[in-house]
């Protein structure tokens, strides 16, 4: 009987097990199947991608401590792809305010550091204070700003988390965050969207949804484009039962509404944010100025270190779904050299973030590639074999052409920063950086998981392609085709450009050098 007892709790165990991984996205699906579908309410007529052009934001909406850039999401190349786009700048001590949107998202952090937080359904307050704030320093700071401590007698919050500069954080659909700059610099984030994810089941454009201020109309810099205005959602009800909801008094509920707010979605925190956050102790601060490494994070010569429990804090992790996914972790940095996937010290780097290196993305479904190329260097023509993919220029300038199943250019063109391009799944692209100045960006993809095709280079296709099936394809001889197969067989994605003015015989003596040097 107690083996029957044991063995009836482990598959219950089991089942809530698989449950809950199901919940978060972890269904273990292939990287080549996809929940997403063609973009809503475009057919295929409709979704031609003929035509692309880099996009500028359209429109914009200045709030009291920041601004808001809108790409104009309906332009049909990402309609049809299903994505939205926008670009925030958040002021020192602006605070955006909590939202949460329909579809799931990943941001990438520009310029600056802040601080996020995440509401997860169903986690606990795991940064708890049950205390007056026995530091000096936070009593101190408290008396400074007229505040007594009988006011922050005790305070719960879950898990506050610290990025910096190139950190791409992932925000599933309808999870409520917020963000604020504790830098002395303007905070810069691209945020792309994914429509088209099978957890958006509201509609085909992006909504975001606010749980306090009041939203501002946009300045348009075109005639299309979407006016912003409205209120945050508590608006809407009536203020009696919004009152009776919260247990407060009409007036209070009334400030809820924010009826008279006219600072935006991005409000100035004049004396700070009074946080409830881990302190470092004595020998922990000697050690961050000595220069010396601090739990392994570092930014601009300053360490932080990873979120721990607040003081007072009594929480444990009583199984293991707490510690999976209220835990779970939501950025990654993809600025570090160190952390470059492909490397070529005269040509630049590659640095994918999937769910491998970050789980969480299984839920969001999207992941995310940092590209930066030196001057006049070449990243092999390639295609994603699995996701749509949005590029963000982050610095420099460079060439872009896209080439569609008929062999027809869609775009060639220079894009050069914060513009915007499209690169539909299958779709062959190959991309140069300028002359005079290195070429940056980050692509955001639409499948957790994405993977690419390369033509050129070491692991590609051309590579892997029989000798006579090259000669038979293009009517060359086995000679040509060898050295076809061969000239970049060595580098794996980014080219030096050293035949780029070669004439025929010239290129032959340098092909057969490189041979030669390869075999000894």
């Amino acid at each position: 009987m107690a083996t029957l007892y044991s063995l009836y709790f482990s598959l219950c165990i089991l089942a809530l097990f698989h449950g809950c991984l199901a919940q978060f996205g972890f269904s273990g699906q292939s990287p080549w199947q996809s929940s997403r579908g063609f973009g809503f309410g475009a057919g295929q007529r409709a979704c031609r991608f003929d035509n692309l052009a880099a996009l500028n934001p359209s429109r914009s909406v200045q709030s009291q401590a920041g601004l808001t850039e809108f790409y104009e999401e309906n332009k049909e190349q990402l309609r049809c792809a299903g994505v939205s786009a926008l670009r925030r700048t958040i002021d020192p001590r602006g605070l955006l305010l909590p939202t949460f949107a329909n579809a799931p998202s990943l941001f990438y952090i520009v310029q600056g550091r802040g601080l996020t937080g995440f509401i997860f359904p169903g986690c606990p307050e795991t940064y708890q204070s049950f205390q007056q704030f026995e530091q000096l320093q936070q009593s101190e700071q408290l008396q400074q700003e007229g505040i007594s401590q009988a006011q922050w007698r005790r305070d719960e919050h879950q898990k506050i988390h610290r990025f910096r500069e190139g950190d791409v954080i992932a925000v599933p659909a309808g999870v409520t965050h917020w963000c604020y700059n504790d830098g002395d610099i303007p905070l810069v984030l691209v945020q792309v969207f994914d429509t088209s994810n099978s957890a958006n089941q509201l509609e085909p454009r992006r909504r975001e949804f606010f749980l306090a201020g009041r939203h501002q109309s946009g300045q348009q810099f075109h005639e299309l484009g979407q006016q912003i205005s409205g209120n945050n959602i508590l608006n809407g009800f009536d203020t009696q039962l919004l009152a009776e909801a919260f247990g407060v008094n009409p007036e209070l509920a009334r400030r809820l509404q924010s009826q008279d707010d006219q600072r935006g979605e991005i409000v100035r925190v004049e004396r700070g944010l009074q946080l409830l956050r881990p302190f470092r102790s004595p020998e922990e601060q000697q050690q961050r100025q000595q220069g010396e490494e601090f739990e392994g994070e570092r930014y601009q010569g300053e360490r932080f270190e990873h979120e721990r429990f607040g003081p007072g804090s009594n929480y444990s992790i009583s199984n293991g779904l707490d510690e999976n996914f209220c835990t779970m972790k939501i950025r990654q940095n993809i600025n570090d050299p160190n952390s470059a996937d492909i490397f070529n010290p005269q040509g630049g780097r590659i640095t994918r973030l999937n769910s491998q290196k970050l789980p969480i993305l299984n839920n969001v479904q999207m992941s995310a590639t940092r590209v930066v190329l030196r001057r006049n260097a070449v990243l092999t023509p390639f295609w994603n074999i699995n996701a749509h993919s949005l590029m963000y220029v982050t610095g420099g300038r460079g060439r872009v052409q896209i080439v569609n199943h008929q062999g027809k250019t869609v775009f060639d063109g220079q894009l050069h920063s914060k513009q915007l391009l499209l690169i539909p799944q299958n779709y062959v692209v190959l991309k140069r950086a300028d002359q005079q100045q290195q070429f940056e960006w980050v692509s955001f993809k639409t499948n957790q998981n994405a993977m690419v095709n390369k033509l050129v280079g070491k692991t590609s296709t051309f590579r892997a392609l029989p000798l006579d099936v090259l000669r038979a394809s293009y009517r060359i001889t086995i000679e040509q085709a060898r050295r076809l197969k061969n000239s970049r067989r060595e580098e794996m994605a980014i080219f030096n450009p050293r035949f780029q003015y070669q004439s025929a015989e010239q290129f032959d003596t340098q092909y057969q050098r490189n041979v030669d040097a390869s075999d000894n």
